[in-house]
């Protein structure tokens, strides 16, 4: 490792007459791992020395080139250290400002796509002109519309599969398994970036990835080169000490977590975790607790990499991927959450939210209809194992409907060559596809009125095909107690009234390795066409910003709006690479009117204007919650809050997301209310803060915005794709 000399060459002496080379203080100019040029991660093992040691102009340029890398003690400079996510983006950073709530723009490694948001994903990249993708890998993956209802899909994967040749991307075919599993067995490296156009892409944050999920614009542009911008993070660290007892899992780590922070308040943040109890959960049991990680709302979660991580790899095959990345001791942190594993207990999410949470205990004797093991979440090679010895011998509850999906092709052939298929078959559970299936509501929806406990990550209202079934999120151990006895049961107790003793799955030294199913992209894309069948569109243009917004409150929603009450998923799937179709089911479980209102309202030159309460679009990453309304002529969305996914996408189409200045004016608003945000055009330029007024009502009301200049531009032009082409960069 190279070094600068910043000082004069002479020695200081202090008033004690101590000696010390302060003059000579080495800043590195580079070194290996993600550590960037100029970095004060680590200054020549300097740890603190006496302010008078210092020529005043040496310590002038220290604070010029490493702003904040230095504290001041009682007189004494201190080496402030970093976190891991600190460390990443500094590796990664390309522009903006490095404070917390500002915006930085960061380079992007990897990127991954699934087949429900990939298509338009991939119609968008195509429109940028760009031949081949300039990240280090790019993988397109279908694991969402594998039940091929109608011709939709089946063209949507042959689009899919030759586009991604042409292009340079990696295509994983379905039937390999769940994008988040696959990826973090086979692609994901620690230290690296990653923009996945899906919310559980965080999933990364397992291995020691900063893995973001993003609106699939965003992804197009990080293919085709394009920086990530993103808000600079608070980062929340979780200190993890003692170790799981057994029959408690992972799973009720982040139940945990949820308890505590919940689903709201926590836009702007990244989890790290570290403390002692890190080194006792396996890569698949840290990915489950980043996997839901999504559901607290923050940017991502991510665990240091260290000799379990290196462990995985090795045992995938690819140690090579391997680099030691942790927090220096003198890190800083916005807040600390301290949690002892050996203290949890079983948990479980009720209806109809990721944070209503309570301990499986507390709902003993519930009558159970179905249970469903699998996900993204939890279909690891531990958890198919782990089911499969709990349930050896014995047969489930004669009431109870049982499915169990493992995560990936690899864990499937796994468990069939160990025979945890066929203990699971012997108890009576039907083997689903490795695909993400139940989750997002293709199939297996429960009985009306039902309850249903899986390991999955989500149990919004209605999103499990039943609208007014109960959904409740709990581990395999748990699931396995439940569908044995056909009610809620913590494991603990029927482990000791059936004498289960608690089965210790342990990373296989070497996985069943095979990517057959992974197909490498054409060494030269000109020679390959790409196959379009007629459900495939073209990304919908949008008009840039009117100078004023004249128009109707054509929906007012309370609290904690899903992407999936704004696009349904389910059997309309299909429809997503054809906007016209797929706009015609835009808020089809909470206004079935809305669309066909909207576009009256397009028609006659009237605005259409949504008003919502707190945490506005939760859930899935899903881009189509904004091109859709953005289709529809919605061009102002006015919340309490956004999710972060939520908003970058609304902006990404076109359409304003503005917050009430006064919580309350909310409940002055009524649907069909007409409003009108006079000059909005030159006001968001001018400033954050605005004035609306309800002409119904006749009174005026403030709202306010946090776009950035680089979001008002993209505004003004009628979304990124027009604003892309408009300026000629991203």
């Amino acid at each position: 490792m190279s070094s600068t000399d910043l000082g004069d060459g002479n020695r200081s002496t202090d008033r004690k007459g101590r000696r010390s080379q302060a003059s000579s203080f080495p800043i590195p100019e580079g070194d290996e791992g993600i550590v960037p040029p100029w970095s004060p991660v680590d200054f020549g093992g300097l740890f603190s020395y006496d302010v008078r040691v210092f020529r005043r102009d040496t310590v002038d340029i220290l604070l010029a080139v490493a702003p904040g890398a230095l504290s001041i003690h009682k007189g004494r400079y201190h080496r402030v250290g970093k976190n891991i996510v600190q460390k990443i983006i500094d590796a990664h950073y390309v522009s903006g400002d490095k404070k917390p709530g500002k915006e930085v723009a960061v380079r992007i490694d990897q990127t991954l796509t699934q087949d429900a948001t990939g298509t338009m994903a991939y119609l968008q990249f195509e429109a940028m002109g760009v031949p081949r993708v300039k990240t280090e890998k790019s993988v397109s993956y279908v694991d969402h519309n594998t039940l091929q209802e109608g011709f939709e899909n089946a063209d949507d994967h042959l689009y899919l599969q030759t586009v991604a040749a042409k292009h340079g991307i990696f295509y994983s075919r379905a039937g390999n398994g769940i994008c988040h599993q696959v990826h973090v067995e086979r692609f994901g490296a620690p230290g690296k970036t990653m923009l996945g156009s899906d919310s559980h892409t965080p999933t990364g944050g397992g291995i020691g990835m900063m893995a973001i999920g993003a609106g699939g614009l965003d992804v197009a542009v990080a293919m085709a080169g394009g920086p990530f911008y993103m808000t600079y993070p608070k980062v929340v660290k979780v200190n993890l000490t003692g170790k799981l007892q057994p029959w408690v899992a992972a799973k009720d780590v982040i139940l945990k977590l949820l308890e505590i922070l919940t689903t709201k308040g926590n836009v702007g943040s990244i989890v790290e975790y570290g403390g002692d109890g890190v080194e006792t959960l396996s890569v698949p049991e840290r990915a489950t607790i980043t996997n839901m990680g999504a559901e607290l709302g923050v940017t991502t979660s991510l665990f240091p990499s260290d000799k379990v991580t290196k462990a995985f790899l090795k045992a995938q095959g690819r140690e090579e991927a391997w680099v030691k990345l942790k927090a220096d001791p003198s890190a800083k942190y916005e807040r600390v959450i301290d949690i002892d594993l050996s203290a949890l207990e079983p948990m479980v999410a009720m209806p109809h939210s990721p944070d209503n949470v309570k301990k499986v205990k507390e709902l003993a004797g519930k009558k159970v209809d179905q249970v469903l093991v699998g996900s993204c979440t939890n279909a690891s090679y531990k958890d198919i194992t782990t089911l499969g010895k709990i349930l050896e011998g014995r047969t489930i509850s004669p009431n109870v409907s049982f499915g169990v999906a493992a995560g990936s092709r690899q864990v499937l052939q796994m468990a069939a060559k160990e025979s945890s298929i066929a203990k699971l078959v012997g108890a009576g559970a039907r083997i689903l596809e490795s695909a993400c299936g139940f989750c997002i509501g293709a199939g297996q929806a429960p009985p009306s009125g039902g309850v249903s406990v899986r390991t999955n990550n989500r149990n919004f209202e209605g999103r499990s095909g039943t609208k007014d079934a109960g959904i409740f999120l709990v581990s395999p151990e748990t699931a396995a107690a439940c569908a044995l006895t056909g009610v809620m049961s913590d494991p603990r107790d029927v482990a000791a009234k059936l004498g289960i003793a608690y089965p210790e799955v342990k990373v296989p030294k070497k996985f069943h390795i095979d990517d057959s199913m992974v197909l490498a992209p054409a060494a030269e894309g000109n020679g390959v066409s790409v196959r379009r069948g007629p459900n495939i569109g073209k990304p919908p243009e949008s008009a840039p910003l009117p100078e004023s917004i004249r128009g109707a409150v054509t929906l007012r929603v309370g609290d904690k709006i899903t992407t999936d009450h704004i696009m349904p998923a389910g059997a309309r799937l299909k429809y997503r690479s054809n906007i016209a179709k797929y706009a015609e089911f835009v808020f089809e479980g909470v206004d079935p009117t809305f669309s066909r209102r909207s576009l009256e309202n397009k028609a006659k030159g009237v605005h259409n204007v949504i008003v919502g309460g707190l945490s506005y679009g939760q859930g899935s990453s899903r881009e189509h919650a904004a091109i859709c309304p953005s289709y529809l002529g919605v061009r102002a969305v006015i919340t309490k809050s956004f999710e972060r996914i939520h908003s970058a996408n609304l902006i990404n189409f076109g359409i304003v997301p503005f917050l009430f200045a006064n919580e309350g004016d909310y409940d002055k608003i009524a649907q069909g209310d007409q409003v009108e945000i006079p000059g909005v055009r030159e006001a968001i330029r001018k400033g954050s803060r605005l004035k609306a007024r309800n002409v119904t009502k006749g009174f005026d009301f403030e709202i306010t915005h946090s776009l950035t200049a680089r979001q008002v531009d993209i505004i003004l032009a009628g979304g990124r794709l027009a604003y892309t082409k408009e300026k000629g960069s991203f």
